[in-house]
């Protein structure tokens, strides 16, 4: 049987455990018509390029399928007449990778950012204002290896 993605947004205003219980009932159609689910990835919830139904968030999910097609337009029948999707696509492929897709490795690499430099002084900044040479990153360049001002060689 061929394999297939199908990737769903659900209204934001369902659970967690609403949006595992449409995967379930796919599941469910699916193995009834000798087909499986292999793979299941929950992406949380996440904002839309634009709003879909009054919705401005959604939750995402992708399930990696191994059914006929005739199963697949049956899902993607039902996935239609469900009120909590607001969006799917399913498309064919080649084979299902077992790695965590681009969406989840994401994520954990932006949890591991370090300090990204200073904070440039902003237009709408209050307190003192900072003039050109005062922001933190010209006063670094300037400053010797020990933290001391530089000093011309004649000092």
């Amino acid at each position: 049987m061929p394999f297939y993605e199908c990737v769903l947004i659900a209204r934001n205003d369902v659970t967690q455990q609403q949006v595992e219980g449409i995967a379930d009932i796919v599941a469910t159609q699916l193995e009834g018509d000798g087909g499986s689910i292999q793979k299941r990835e929950y992406w949380g919830l996440r904002s839309l390029a634009y709003r879909i139904k009054k919705n401005r968030k959604g939750h995402y999910m992708l399930l990696g399928l191994d059914a006929k097609p005739a199963s697949i337009n049956e899902m993607e029948r039902q996935l239609n007449l469900n009120e909590d999707v607001l969006r799917f696509m399913t498309i064919r492929i080649e084979e299902i990778e077992e790695a965590p897709s681009a969406i989840l490795s994401r994520k954990s690499d932006d949890r591991e950012r370090g300090f990204r430099g200073p904070k440039p002084a902003g237009r709408f900044d209050s307190g003192r204002k900072r003039g050109y040479d005062d922001r933190e990153e010209f006063r670094a360049r300037d400053e010797g290896p020990r933290g001391r001002p530089e000093m011309a060689e004649g000092e």
